[in-house]
């Protein structure tokens, strides 16, 4: 029982990992808190620098957006 129990923790714990999506407008909002669009860049697209620089360029787009800039 504790067995199954522990299994099932275990896989939702990894599809919830997996799922985890952050779009550059949320990571315009986390740089407020201290997290850069570099450092969400590298989060997201740890192993792809092509689609790090890219979604990093978007994401100063949506954070300037949001200043009014």
């Amino acid at each position: 029982m504790i067995k199954k129990l522990l299994l099932t923790a275990i896989a939702a714990g990894l599809v919830s990992t997996f799922s985890l999506q952050i779009s550059p407008a949320e990571a315009a909002g986390h740089t407020m808190a201290g997290m850069t669009c570099k450092d969400a860049a590298k989060i997201q697209y740890s192993n792809d620098r092509k689609m790090r620089r890219d979604w990093k360029k978007a994401c100063k787009e949506a954070w300037k957006a949001s200043q009014g800039k």
